[in-house]
């Protein structure tokens, strides 16, 4: 029988984590459910996908706003700090912002405009286009902004004014909020940089110093070790934090590495299959409508096996079918098709058959076919197995 079903994705529900709790056998134990009361028939290279939260949890990593204050007041002896492109986020960075605030420095805030780096918009492009505005040399000032441009930019889908939600974790004067893309304008008026920019930072950091800036760090420089037995991350610091409460963040997790392949070793044990395993994060895909570029956490995933290193190698299929064999129908045009799925080679060659096939990351690819399964709220979740990815059309 022509097999009629390729990749498919399932979301498999698991009780509430907490910290301690021995996360590779409650997957492995809730995985297992599924599959012996759906029936599923385990395959070497299916996928299993875990949202990064629940490791985090897991592993308690957690960080409170007085540790990130004491970490800042650790690492810079200035009396000002300008923070360079934050994305505008309550769950991001607000509760880093509060941290910030604590530490009693004054502090400049550099806005890019018209909108942050994954797309959540500051201003109207089309409005600073009008007014004939260098988005690349202008550095604005609140009181530009208005005279300017009129009244402040609600965010589109949130309807919030992020400029005053930044403005109001400071104390009166403690604050000033500026608009700039340039670089060079932010060196000569800083004494000290934090880069909050998440995927242009170690370009940012080294043209920073490369400009005399005197201290210049990173959000992966804080909370990269642990303050007073808190939580850390040795990679990211405070990259990938969300929102845990008005007093915590939760923290990117650790040793994905090795928890992904404890995961994979236990499947083994229990199916006999070699299944791959990852953790990811955000997914790496645009709103085309919004214009936001779902992808805060500084990579899709932090830890994941073996088989998920690579780039898909991929033919067009509708290109065959219009072009190679354009002359077959039915049966014929189907089994000219498979074959040459199945000769194809693994080179890197651009050539018309492969155009358009998405030449991204594996774990690029997969998590964010996860992180679209699970979302980001009360579906409930959050270990998404994954079918068939690896077969083609060959493969009956």
């Amino acid at each position: 029988m022509t097999r009629l079903i390729g990749t498919t994705a399932i979301g498999i529900r698991l009780p509430i984590i907490k910290e301690g709790d021995d996360l590779v056998k409650i997957v492995s134990d809730c995985f297992m459910e599924v599959i012996n009361y759906e029936n599923i028939e385990v395959k070497n290279t299916d996928i299993i996908g875990i949202t990064e939260s629940l490791l985090a949890r897991a592993q308690g990593n957690y960080v409170t706003l007085e540790e990130i204050a004491k970490d800042i007041n650790a690492k810079y002896t200035s009396d000002e700090i300008s923070i360079v492109h934050p994305i505008l986020s309550r769950n991001r960075f607000l509760n880093i912002l509060k941290a910030i605030a604590m530490t009693g420095k004054n502090v400049k805030i550099y806005l890019s405009y018209p909108d942050d780096e994954v797309g959540n918009q500051l201003m109207d492009r089309y409005e600073i286009m009008k007014k004939g505005l260098n988005i690349y040399t202008d550095t604005l000032t609140e009181e530009d902004y208005i005279r300017i441009l009129g009244e402040k930019y609600l965010h589109p889908f949130t309807g919030l004014d992020y400029t005053e939600i930044y403005k109001s974790v400071f104390e009166k004067n403690q604050v000033d909020i500026l608009y700039s893309n340039n670089l060079d304008d932010i060196a000569k008026n800083s004494e000290s940089i934090l880069i909050a920019n998440i995927h242009d930072r170690d370009f940012l950091k080294d043209l920073f110093i490369s400009q005399d800036v005197k201290e210049v760090y990173t959000l992966a420089d804080i909370m990269n070790a642990p303050i007073d037995g808190s939580g850390f991350n040795e990679d990211y610091g405070l990259y990938g934090s969300n929102f845990s409460s008005d007093d915590a963040l939760k923290l990117f997790p650790r040793d994905a590495k090795k928890f992904v392949n404890d995961v994979q070793e236990e499947i083994i044990n229990r199916t006999g299959k070699n299944v791959e395993v990852l953790i990811y994060g955000d997914g790496a895909f645009k709103d085309p409508v919004g214009r936001i570029w779902e992808f805060a956490d500084p990579i899709v995933s932090p830890g994941f096996t073996d088989g998920l290193i690579g780039r898909p190698n991929e033919v067009k299929m509708k290109y065959l079918a219009d072009n190679n064999f354009a002359d077959l129908t039915g049966e014929d045009a189907i089994k000219a098709v498979k074959e040459m799925i199945k000769t194809k080679n693994d080179d890197d060659s651009t050539d018309n058959q492969k155009l358009g096939t998405t030449p991204r990351q594996l774990t690029d690819l997969v998590g964010s076919l996860c992180d679209l399964m699970s979302g980001s709220g009360d579906k409930g979740t959050p270990v998404i197995y994954i079918r068939g990815y690896f077969d083609n059309y060959s493969v009956d």
